[in-house]
């Protein structure tokens, strides 16, 4: 049976658009049950009615704690009974109680190599900093922002002076393929975290081609499909 998914959005949802295009090409073993957005003018949501999939808003100025706005959510998404949760470009912090309710079933992409550059603007303060390499994490998500236990790191090199948005760019690509091909190693029950290390159990499939996306680092590698 397909992983049922619930996908987190607070923008354009590009990254949603990744998990939607790979389950349509039929290498993504997984249904998106519920889109939830924190802002009802995030285009993850058209994105998501254009491909057919429920949605739901949950504007978090409307509730008067961080907690209440998360059973809300949580609410709407045990209703859809999604048993993993996907953070696709998701601008909140959720609540312990919501994060236990999904242990080891819930992923987060980051635009930066964790634990570099944690937070709402990692691929600009990596431009900032003069970084020679950057990239995108995968991770599961803990009690802590962008600090859970990591799945998967892509790389690119960092041009000086190119600035945020140019980095930015090229490492929305990886993030297209890498996000994608976690959620897929999840929903084969592939991924063993012991302490803070994940451990992904070998499969016999072709590596990925990797042409495309210039010069970049990619561990584990991506499988074919991805």
């Amino acid at each position: 049976m397909p992983l049922s998914l619930a996908v987190l959005v607070s923008g354009g949802g590009s990254n949603l658009q990744a998990l939607i295009d790979r389950i349509e090409q039929g290498v993504l073993d997984a249904e998106i049950k519920l889109v939830v957005a924190n802002k009802p003018d995030a285009y993850g949501l058209i994105r998501a009615r254009k491909n057919g999939i429920p949605t739901k808003v949950v504007v978090h100025s409307d509730f008067p704690s961080r907690g209440d706005f998360d059973r809300e959510v949580l609410r709407a998404i045990e209703a859809h009974q999604a048993e993993a949760v996907i953070l696709a470009g998701f601008m909140r912090i959720l609540s312990p109680g919501f994060v236990q309710a999904f242990h080891r079933r819930m992923l987060n992409i980051h635009p930066a190599l964790l634990p570099s550059f944690p937070g709402a603007h990692g691929q600009r303060d990596a431009a900032d900093y003069g970084v020679r390499i950057s990239g995108c994490t995968v991770h599961f998500v803990d009690e802590i922002m962008d600090h859970g236990p990591v799945v998967i790191q892509a790389a690119v090199p960092a041009e000086p002076g190119e600035g945020g948005d140019a980095l930015a760019a090229r490492i929305l690509k990886l993030e297209h393929r890498i996000f994608p091909q976690a959620v897929q190693w999840l929903a084969e029950g592939r991924l063993i975290t012991e302490d803070r290390h994940v451990r992904l159990t070998p499969a016999k499939r072709p590596p990925a081609d990797l042409s495309d996306l210039g010069v970049c680092l990619v561990n584990p590698p991506l499988e074919q499909g991805f």
